[in-house]
């Protein structure tokens, strides 16, 4: 039985330690400095009171991040990651008149560790591998979501003077974040310079952006699409417009190129997986939503003792609410967003990859429910199938995942 609790109150230039014994006793307190220093310090500290490589000390902190619960992780020891509203709660328990301190909190989140270890999930222990995928694709996951802000404000600020642009590529897929679109935008930021374009030019820009077909045909299209009618700003407000327009195709040309880049490395590292077969032999799941699906839940094995966590962990399992005679069945807040939001484009795609996956999809409409919440459903029935997948090494299979309703079944359904 373990007899000394860690609690860490993080801090960016330094951070409180407190020890614990079983019965509540503080051991120890001190302060250290974040760096390697500081380490050194914490893990003599520690050593004082008993840590040794067969019997390491768990550690509670409030962040799952940074080099100092990297170093911690990488001494074998357990260390449990605490969300600060949780901490909080603990603290009020043993206090109502609202005071608080970094020592204070280590103390709690030691006393955390003495009282609800059971209740709390230590940091999976992953290889390296995956978590350098997890770095990576969880950087291009935040890439793709800054490229969306970016094309978001540069579209709004053309709808402003230059409708015309829009108008241009609506119906191109990607839009503005096209590379001839955001070569010619470059070329020609205001409505009088795209006015001006001609054909030689246009044709030039769409090979410098990369086209290859229909050149000409696209050419003359963009020259009519610039030269038509349309409202337009003072003449002095579309020209500042248009720099502003240019400042922020900087800012999309940039997310763009992280993006990609940040893409090529993700794949790359987990074509390298072994699980990386396993996970991309189900439908709908590419190289890169496998990625992100492998940095969130990782490749220790024991992390999720059945696929009932794997689901609440991903948002996609209901939680029940009930007091006396009122029971409410609602859609899982608390989740990992990542995994939540990988998850839904890999439902959305299985519905056209597997027609099992259409038909579970179908059923529950029939059933009563809405777009969101039947590919929710759809997402937990592929969680659970990846979960023992994973755990028995075998690649999905159509018919296991899907199997076919028995005579029965269709009788009664009848």
């Amino acid at each position: 039985m373990m007899e000394v609790f860690c609690g860490i109150d993080w801090a960016e230039d330094h951070h409180d330690i407190a020890l614990a014994g079983r019965d509540g006793q503080l051991l120890a307190r001190r302060r250290i400095s974040d760096d390697a220093a500081g380490l050194a310090a914490l893990l003599g500290l520690l050593a004082e009171h008993g840590d040794s490589a067969g019997d390491p000390v768990p550690v509670a902190i409030e962040t799952p991040r940074g080099l100092l619960t990297a170093c911690l992780r990488a001494t074998g020891r357990q260390v449990y990651p605490v969300n600060p509203m949780a901490v909080a709660r603990y603290r009020d328990r043993h206090s109502i008149a609202g005071r608080k301190s970094d020592h204070g909190d280590a103390v709690v989140l030691a006393n955390i560790l003495r009282t609800d270890l059971h209740a709390h999930r230590p940091l999976p222990a992953d290889s390296e591998l995956a978590q350098a995928i997890a770095v990576l694709a969880r950087a291009q996951q935040d890439a793709v979501w800054e490229r969306t802000c970016a094309h978001n404000k540069l579209r709004s600020h053309l709808r402003e003077y230059f409708p015309g642009f829009l108008a241009a590529f609506a119906e191109a897929r990607g839009g503005l974040m096209r590379p001839e679109a955001r070569a010619i935008l470059a070329a020609a930021p205001a409505p009088a310079a795209a006015a001006k374009l001609t054909l030689t030019q246009l044709r030039a820009l769409l090979r410098k952006a990369g086209r290859s077909r229909g050149i000409d045909a696209e050419a003359a299209r963009l020259r009519d699409a610039f030269r038509a009618e349309q409202m337009r700003q003072p003449p002095l407000a579309g020209q500042a417009m248009g720099r502003q327009a240019l400042a922020l195709l900087r800012c999309l040309d940039a997310a763009c190129a992280s993006a990609g880049d940040l893409e090529q490395a993700a794949i790359a590292s987990f074509d390298q997986h072994p699980d990386a077969g396993i996970i991309t032999s189900f439908p709908g799941l590419g190289s890169l939503t496998g990625a992100r699906v492998l940095a969130e839940t990782g490749d220790d094995r024991s992390r999720f003792a059945d696929a009932k966590g794997l689901k609440a962990y991903a948002g996609a399992a209901p939680i029940t609410r009930a007091s006396g005679k009122t029971l409410a069945v609602l859609h899982r807040r608390v989740k990992n967003q990542r995994l939540a939001a990988a998850g839904y484009i890999w439902a959305f795609a299985a519905l056209t990859a597997s027609p099992g996956a259409r038909a579970h999809y179908d059923r529950r409409k029939t059933a009563g429910d809405r777009h969101a919440a039947a590919q929710r459903n759809l997402f937990a029935r592929l969680l659970g199938c990846l979960h023992h997948c994973l755990l028995t090494g075998q690649h999905y299979d159509e018919t296991t995942a899907f199997p076919a309703p028995s005579q029965t079944t269709r009788k009664v359904a009848a």
